[in-house]
């Protein structure tokens, strides 16, 4: 049992058995070796040290590790249907036009392209423009930069996750 200051939802993710623990981290990152590397910390004190222990776990993943994460996660301007989660952290798409999500639609593909995987950025808090803009600065990054911002971006969508896990009420 967690102890008594431990908030209430972190403490009911410590207490979760194993598989309904790591579906729930699944449910943040695809990546298997970071869900598990979650799992093996656990119990958490304080939600500071399950998102630093997310930080190591994203910092370790492995170019195959990543590729699976990002796996996890639709092309922006596309949510995928029934997955409040991503259609939350798009909402700066949701009102765009018809205009700017085909052209994000055609800057997805190019990356993709290029890349072979989808254009990963925390989108939360962000317009659809801000995210047309940064698809076309970082589309001309070099594989090996792109990556490491990839792995920068994915914590980032990690941490919120994390945090909307660990704060839901009962």
């Amino acid at each position: 049992m967690t102890s008594t200051s431990t908030p209430p939802g972190l403490a009911r993710f410590n207490d979760l058995e194993e598989r309904a623990a790591l579906a729930a981290l699944h449910e943040a990152c695809a990546s298997t070796e970071w869900a598990r590397r979650l799992l093996a910390a656990r119990p958490y004190a304080t939600p500071e040290d399950l998102y630093a222990a997310s930080d190591a776990a994203t910092a370790e993943l492995t170019t195959a590790d990543l590729e699976e994460a990002m796996a996890g996660h639709p092309p922006i301007g596309r949510p995928k249907p029934g997955d409040p989660a991503s259609a939350r952290e798009q909402r700066g798409m949701a009102g765009a036009s018809d205009e700017l999500k085909a052209e994000m639609l055609e800057l997805n593909l190019a990356y993709q392209e290029k890349f072979g995987h989808v254009f990963l950025i925390c989108a939360t808090g962000r317009t659809g423009e801000q995210m047309r803009d940064a698809v076309k600065e970082r589309i001309g990054n070099a594989p090996e930069r792109e990556r490491e911002i990839v792995r920068t971006e994915l914590g980032k969508i990690n941490r919120i996750r994390l945090a909307r896990l660990v704060e839901e009420d009962a």
